[in-house]
């Protein structure tokens, strides 16, 4: 049997293929029982509409892009999974853009996105000791683009972000507590606004409770497992920290490995924190202390701000900022206590 199109399914009903069109699109200007027998005789012509053909007309590729900076973090798989859910009750789709913390791939990405691949765009930034006003030289033409996480701070656009300096505040607090005077900080990229927000929140518990600052314990580190075991480990023998919170997940996996190479007991010698949404987090030995952020959430609402704009046609630069809660997870690994069957 010949496939069936628009074309031959509108000469079957002696009706229009614009008519055709308007019944599998839901228009409300169609009347009812036209649109049952246009759905009916498609069943019984194994008739399936083009919607690609369709969303082309419309100037629509019902596809949303999704920039990351990296897929191994958890948190961002669980980020993105929150926002496909939310683009399929749209109907849309998602594409997957991993900049690998390259600012050259996040403006690559960009400016190709702007050639009708994505109806908007929702991100994590790459990076801000670069120039990123590229983003404004689309003007009028730049798709309606949503932050997540890390952000651009001179950038009007909507943004999901977490309370980082409470979170990191807390977790510094918390070290303290148990007993830390030398805490170091690992973070990957403090120029970003996220590292710099982060740090602030460990500055200022230092602060409160008169713990003098040592400008060496805040340890930068890279995006390399193989140099971020030489410089922790080089750290923990020079600093002699008895307490870390590092700004991301893979910094405390790699502490970890550090004090089993170097035979430091976590919690008895060195307490640990970490930002993380991993979930085999309590399943660590010792059970790994977590700021975990509402992952999904964040996507979800990220999503949600794109579909405003796109459904309803608001102003695609208007800012509107959704701040959430993290929540911090007490484990073993910032323990005084010692863990059963240990002496």
């Amino acid at each position: 049997m010949d496939s069936i199109n628009i074309k031959k399914l509108a000469e079957a009903l002696n009706l229009s293929t614009s008519t055709i069109s308007r019944a599998f699109r839901d228009n409300s200007d169609i009347n009812g029982a036209t649109k049952e027998r246009i759905l009916t005789k498609a069943k019984e012509l194994n008739y399936q509409p083009n919607h690609y053909a369709s969303n082309l007309r419309e100037q629509k590729s019902k596809t949303i892009a999704v920039i990351v900076p990296e897929l191994a973090n958890n948190y961002f798989s669980q980020a993105i999974h929150g926002i496909e859910r939310v683009a399929r009750e749209n109907g849309y789709h998602i594409l997957i853009y991993v900049t690998d913390d390259d600012y050259n791939k996040e403006v690559t990405f960009i400016s190709h996105l702007h050639n009708g691949r994505a109806d908007g765009i929702i991100m994590s930034v790459s990076g801000e000791a670069n120039d990123h006003n590229y983003l404004n030289q689309f003007d009028a033409k730049r798709l309606p683009l949503v932050f997540f996480d890390r952000i651009y701070e001179d950038i009007e656009t909507p943004r999901v972000i977490t309370n980082d300096y409470k979170s990191s505040f807390q977790a510094t607090e918390h070290l303290i507590e148990q007993g830390c005077k030398r805490i170091a900080y690992l973070v990957v990229n403090k120029s970003l606004s996220i590292g710099k927000t982060r740090m602030k929140g460990y500055l200022d518990a230092l602060s409160k409770y008169d713990i003098d600052f040592d400008e060496q314990l805040i340890v930068d580190c890279s995006n390399s497992y193989e140099e971020n075991s030489i410089i922790i480990k080089n750290a923990l023998v020079d600093l002699k920290p008895d307490g870390v919170f590092t700004s991301v997940e893979r910094l405390a996996f790699a502490t970890y490995y550090a004090c089993y190479d170097l035979e430091i007991a976590i919690p008895d010698d060195l307490k640990i924190i970490s930002f993380s949404s991993l979930e085999i987090a309590p399943l660590l030995n010792p059970s790994l202390t977590t700021i975990t952020q509402p992952a999904v959430e964040i996507g979800e609402e990220a999503a949600k701000l794109l579909f405003k704009i796109l459904d309803h046609h608001q102003d695609k630069n208007c800012f509107s900022e959704v701040v959430l809660d993290s929540k911090m997870i007490i484990r073993n690994s910032t323990s005084n206590q010692p863990e059963k069957g240990k002496k």
